[in-house]
């Protein structure tokens, strides 16, 4: 049998290597470039926007609701004021799962399904990121307490510090004065609803109710910087709000 015997071209092999290398190299160079264009792209002409963007979620402009006006007789009496009071409120991007929360909050405090279908309406009708929502309102101090013991378990949900009305004749006058309860979307219907921003209660009878514009002032806004978890960092800006007026009624109640 005839051995066969095979002879490379070496020198073409090489140029065919070569060529190879060459496409390939030019290739990997286009794509480089096409990478580096669109980095400079979105580092010289976006950068505004993103900047911008990424800002949206770092600062926030938070609404600063007014103090209620005081109400008097002729003769000086206080007939309605404001107190501090303990409100447990949710910011809905720092909540995670909001169901399991109030599933923990009806263990602790008894929250209950009137207070939770509240609380979805008032989430439905929120426009402003990271602001906060009332869950109750006039916490006591054993209610604030288990909050606090549980608060990991609590994403979300704090207790703030807010003026609630207040009435030193207690029932004398109340159907002359009337109250303030929470604001529902009926009542936004028929005010300046981006002056009520931050506002959880509005007139509702009597006194309250008819000199509600007056009573209510004017909300002011701040701007602030707050981290991933939704806290407050730094007030960037401020424009104070404009308290309610005092009103001062003829009627004496000493008579």
């Amino acid at each position: 049998m005839t051995d066969r015997y095979t002879f490379k071209d070496h020198a073409y092999e090489r140029r065919l290597f070569l060529s190879r290398l060459l496409v390939g190299g030019v290739f990997a160079l286009f794509l480089i470039l096409i990478l580096l264009g669109r980095l400079a792209y979105l580092q010289i002409y976006e950068h505004e926007y993103y900047s911008s963007k990424s800002d949206g979620y770092r600062i926030h402009v938070q609404p600063v609701p007014p103090v209620r006006g005081r109400i008097y007789d002729r003769n000086g009496v206080l007939l309605a004021d404001n107190k501090p009071s303990y409100t447990l409120t949710l910011v809905k991007e720092n909540a995670g799962d909001i169901d399991a929360s109030i599933a923990r909050l009806r263990d602790l405090i008894g929250f209950s399904v009137e207070e939770e279908e509240k609380l979805h309406e008032q989430l439905q009708r929120r426009s402003v990121p990271f602001s906060s929502v009332p869950l109750r309102i006039g916490l006591s101090e054993e209610e604030i307490a288990r909050i606090a013991v549980n608060q990991f378990q609590l994403p979300g949900i704090n207790v703030e510090a807010q003026l609630v009305r207040y009435y030193p004749q207690g029932e004398l006058l109340a159907h002359a004065l009337g109250y303030v309860a929470s604001i529902s979307v009926e009542d936004l219907q028929s005010v300046d609803a981006v002056n009520y921003r931050g506002t959880q209660q509005i007139g509702k009878l009597g006194v309250e109710k008819v000199y509600e514009g007056l009573l209510h002032g004017q909300v002011g806004y701040e701007t602030v910087e707050k981290n991933a978890r939704g806290q407050i960092m730094k007030v960037l800006d401020r424009t104070d709000p404009r308290p309610g007026e005092d009103l001062v009624l003829h009627l004496d109640i000493g008579l």
